[in-house]
């Protein structure tokens, strides 16, 4: 058979039997970082989740009090805090995670699939990719076909930069269990390679084998999210009102925001990044609040935004979790930059993905090293993804050489997949591209 991930298959997605279709809460375990570059897969959270979540804890904690030793139920308690984590943004759970699964794994130190998966999905959760692998390739020996071993090491493998090891974690997601998890992986590497239509084809499969109202919304945030990337407001707008017909998720209130201030309704999208901030004090929707309080002249409220991300951060290293890609990037933009360029270098240290590569570029470039940052542009652009931000970085870079033509492509480029890709800088290129259009 035919690999499902290999460009030539024109109906690539037709093989898998809808029927079969079945998924779960806890295969959706693993994180897309910097695909905020398209957010995590694992990152769409309802409250229905959280309280699902929440009454798993609690049941295991009961169940584990008259039974201290049952190894399994540590594993499970610990993999139900990582998930907690993540719909919270509270990092403290990633200690209880740890310490549950530390537990587990010394009631039974060799053979503990679950638990050697949940410290890979924690590992992931704390960007710790090189672990993650490391905890997923142990829990592959253990359980060679599970599907969700394999999902920790896409993730992990995707991070890390190393695409061929990742293509195939992928295809064997698929292959064991074609669900809502490994469809929405599928999409995400069909997105980074620059196959649109493959991406959507194999989120609409992700929809059709959804079952609960929340794995619905899910998919419905995922088809907004590329559908926005790809400079479609109605159709983002369309996919988030369907997906909160369901469910009251924060993600899709965060892709109504959002296209609410992409189509200039600044009111508005100052309502609902001020109500999502409240309900998922998440990095990212921070980081837009305070970008869009910014443009809209606050910006003594855009200051404040900035600092509970720094505070934010700080907690977030003191769990262990650290997320040197989005804080170099931030920096960039809107912090000290010679700090930026150090937390992009120890990111880079750490993996060599096409997200780090932009990273290490815009923090060179906003240091004034841009004959240095342009191959690393080449880098970011390796995969063929139709990435707007990357475009405009490279566009940048380009401008800041004097080499005009180039960045007048590369600007050009970026509003052309998007023109609403950045409240911020999406601005900025038209005003260069006009410039460099007229000759002045």
């Amino acid at each position: 058979m035919q690999s499902f991930l290999e460009p030539e298959q024109p109906d690539v997605l037709r093989w898998w039997p809808l029927a079969a279709l079945v998924v779960g809460l806890a295969t959706v375990l693993s994180v897309f970082t910097g695909y905020s570059p398209p957010q995590s897969v694992a990152e769409s959270r309802q409250p229905t989740q959280q309280s699902r979540a929440l009454q798993s804890v609690t049941a295991l904690q009961g169940r584990l009090h008259q039974r201290p030793s049952d190894a399994l139920g540590w594993a499970q308690l610990g993999s139900s805090y990582v998930e907690l984590a993540r719909i919270t943004a509270d990092a403290s759970y990633y200690a209880k995670a740890q310490g549950a699964l530390d537990k587990s794994l010394t009631l039974r130190p060799s053979g503990n699939g679950p638990a050697m998966l949940g410290m890979g999905a924690l590992a992931n959760a704390r960007h710790d990719f090189g672990t993650a692998k490391d905890w997923g390739l142990r829990a592959l020996a253990v359980q060679p076909r599970s599907a969700e071993v394999h999902g920790v090491l896409a993730d992990a493998y995707t991070q890390l930069g190393d695409d061929p090891a990742a293509t195939n974690a992928v295809q064997a997601m698929l292959d064991l269990k074609p669900n809502v998890a490994s469809f929405t992986r599928a999409s995400y590497y069909f997105e980074t390679h620059g196959r649109t239509d493959d991406a959507r084809m194999a989120l609409e499969r992700a929809l059709a084998a959804a079952g609960a109202p929340d794995e619905i919304a899910f998919c419905r945030y995922h088809l907004g999210e590329l559908a926005f990337n790809s400079g479609d407001l109605d159709g983002a707008q369309r996919h988030h009102d369907q997906g909160l017909a369901l469910v009251a998720d924060p993600t899709l209130l965060h892709g109504q925001a959002k296209v609410a201030a992409a189509r200039g309704e600044t009111d508005k999208a100052l309502a609902g990044y001020q109500n999502l901030v409240t309900r998922a004090p998440l990095p990212q929707y921070i980081e837009e609040y305070g970008e869009l309080l910014a443009v809209a002249s606050r910006s003594a409220e855009a200051a404040a935004q900035f600092e509970i991300l720094a505070q934010q951060r700080k907690l977030m290293q003191a769990q262990g979790a650290t997320d040197d890609l989005a804080t170099a990037l931030v920096l960039a933009d809107h912090g000290d930059k010679a700090e930026a360029l150090r937390r992009a270098e120890a990111e880079w240290g750490r993996r060599q993905n096409v997200l780090v590569a932009d990273a290490m570029a815009w923090a060179l470039h906003v240091n004034g090293r841009d004959a240095e940052a342009l191959p690393y542009t080449d880098k970011a652009l390796a995969l063929g993804w139709h990435n707007a931000l990357f475009a405009y970085h490279r566009g940048m870079i380009h401008l800041a050489l004097g080499q005009r033509a180039d960045a007048s492509r590369y600007l050009a480029m970026a509003l052309d997949i998007n023109p609403h890709f950045s409240i911020t800088h999406a601005p900025i290129a038209r005003k260069h591209l006009e410039a460099l259009r007229s000759g002045r």
